[in-house]
C-alpha cells in the first residue's frame, strides 16, 4: 500500500505512465484486483484539471475557475473559450480537492422516518431543489420509525462528513444522546415536522394542535356528533393532534364515547385495522379524524367493507394533502401541511447555519395548516 501511495505522489508530479502504476505490494491480492487498483489510480490522475485548461488557453487558474462558476468579471469570449475547452477535455470538478480547501463536502444529510410516504417524499424533493443551485447535494436515509436505527443512520451520515443535517426524528425527549453528539460535533441541524422537547435546534413544521382543531371543527360543522380519532404513532406530533381533537370537542360541548380514540400508526394498512377495531367495539361514529391521509385511506376501505358510505354515513378527514388524495373514488378532505414551505424554509435555515462563521440562534417556524374540503365530508344538508 505504501508503494501505491508513493507512485501516486510520483504521478501527481507529472511523471506518470502506464508502467509506473504497476502494483507490487507483495500482498495476496488477485492479479485482477491489483490491476483494478492501478486502473482506478491511472484514470483518476488522467482527469483534466483547472490547470490543464488554464495552460491550454494561456490564462490564469483563477480566471478558469470564475468562468466555470459564472462568477466575477469575465468577458463573454473568455467564458466561452473556457467552457468549450472544458467540454473538450471532459472536465469534472474535483470534489475531494474542493472539500480539502473549503473544509466542506457540499452534501446535506436528510434523515426521514419513511421515504415512501408522499409527505416526506415531497419535502425531500423541495429540499433538493432549494440547495442544488447553491452547489449542494442531498444524501437521503430513512429509519422506519425505529429510534435505534435512526441513530445508526445518523452516524453513517456523519461518517460521510455531511455539512449539515435535516431530521424528522423519532427520538423521545428522555433519550437525547443523538442530539448531544450532534451538538458536541457542532453539526448544523434543523428539525422538521417533529419538534423534540429539550433539543436546542431550529425547527420547521406545521402547528399540529391546529391540525387537530381544524379537522375536528370541520366535522362538527358538517353535522357530526359522534367523532372518533385514529391516532398516530407514539410521537409528539400525534399527541398534539390528539390535543387539538379533544380541545375542539370540549369547545363545542361534545364528548367522545369510550373507545373512540384508537391507535392507528401511520400507514394505510394500520388505518384499516384501526377502523375495523373501532367498528367492532360498538356503534359506528358519524365522523372520523385520521392522523394522516394514508390512515384515512385505510379507514375508508374498512368502512366500505362494513357497508358504510363515505360521507353519507361516516365523514372522514385526513392530514397531509398527499398528491393522490383527490384521485380516490371518494376524494379525501384533508389538512394541507404545506410541504413545499416546510422543505424550503428548512433548507434555507440549514444553509444559513452552514455559511455562518459563528453560532446561529435557533428559530422555530410554525406553519399555519389549511383545510382542503373534498367529497369525503360533503354530507347531505351540509355541502356548503
Amino acid at each position: 500500500m505504501y508503494e501505491i501511495l508513493a507512485k501516486v505522489d510520483v504521478a501527481v508530479k507529472g511523471k506518470v505512465n502506464a508502467n509506473s502504476l504497476r502494483v507490487n505490494d507483495n500482498s495476496k491480492r488477485a492479479p485482477e484486483t491489483r490491476l483494478g487498483i492501478a486502473n482506478v489510480l491511472f484514470f483518476a490522475l488522467m482527469s483534466a484539471t483547472l490547470s490543464d485548461i488554464a495552460k491550454d488557453l494561456d490564462i490564469s487558474v483563477v480566471t478558469v475557475s470564475k468562468a466555470l462558476r459564472n462568477k466575477g468579471r469575465i468577458s463573454a469570449r473568455t467564458r466561452s473559450r473556457v467552457l468549450k475547452r472544458a467540454k473538450e477535455l471532459d472536465y469534472r470538478p474535483n470534489w475531494v480537492a474542493r472539500s480539502l480547501v473549503t473544509r466542506r463536502t457540499y452534501t446535506i444529510g436528510l434523515l426521514l422516518p419513511d421515504f415512501t410516504h408522499p409527505f416526506f417524499a415531497d419535502i425531500a424533493k423541495i429540499i433538493a431543489e432549494t440547495v442544488r443551485p447553491r452547489g449542494y447535494h442531498v444524501i437521503i436515509s430513512y429509519f422506519e420509525e425505529d429510534p435505534d436505527l435512526e441513530r445508526v443512520e445518523a452516524d453513517s451520515l456523519l461518517a460521510r462528513r455531511v455539512d449539515g443535517l435535516i431530521l424528522a426524528s423519532s427520538q423521545s425527549p428522555d433519550r437525547l444522546e443523538l442530539f448531544e453528539e450532534l451538538r458536541s460535533r457542532k453539526m448544523p441541524l434543523v428539525l422538521i415536522d417533529r419538534p423534540i422537547e429539550g433539543v436546542r435546534a431550529s425547527f420547521v413544521g406545521v402547528d399540529n394542535e391546529a391540525v387537530g382543531k381544524l379537522a375536528t371543527t370541520h366535522l362538527i360543522e358538517r353535522g357530526c356528533r359522534r367523532i372518533a380519532h385514529l391516532r398516530g404513532p407514539k410521537i409528539g406530533l400525534a399527541a398534539k393532534r390528539l390535543n387539538g381533537y379533544t380541545a375542539s370537542l370540549k369547545k363545542n360541548r361534545l364528548t367522545a364515547p369510550p373507545g373512540y380514540v384508537v391507535d392507528a400508526g401511520f400507514q394505510d394498512h394500520s388505518g384499516y385495522q384501526a377502523m375495523k377495531k373501532l367498528l367492532a367495539a360498538g356503534p359506528p361514529p358519524d365522523g372520523v379524524f385520521c392522523y394522516n391521509d394514508p390512515v384515512a385511506i385505510g379507514a375508508m376501505k374498512a368502512l366500505r367493507e362494513a357497508g358504510l358510505r363515505v360521507p353519507e354515513d361516516v365523514a372522514v378527514v385526513g392530514a397531509g394533502n398527499v398528491h393522490y388524495s383527490d384521485a380516490l373514488a371518494v376524494p379525501l378532505t384533508t389538512i394541507d401541511q404545506k410541504t413545499r414551505e416546510i422543505g424550503a424554509r428548512a433548507a434555507e435555515l440549514l444553509l444559513e447555519q452552514i455559511g455562518s462563521k459563528g453560532a446561529v440562534r435557533p428559530e422555530k417556524i410554525l406553519i399555519v395548516p389549511e383545510l382542503v374540503v373534498r367529497k369525503s365530508t360533503q354530507r347531505p344538508g351540509f355541502e356548503g
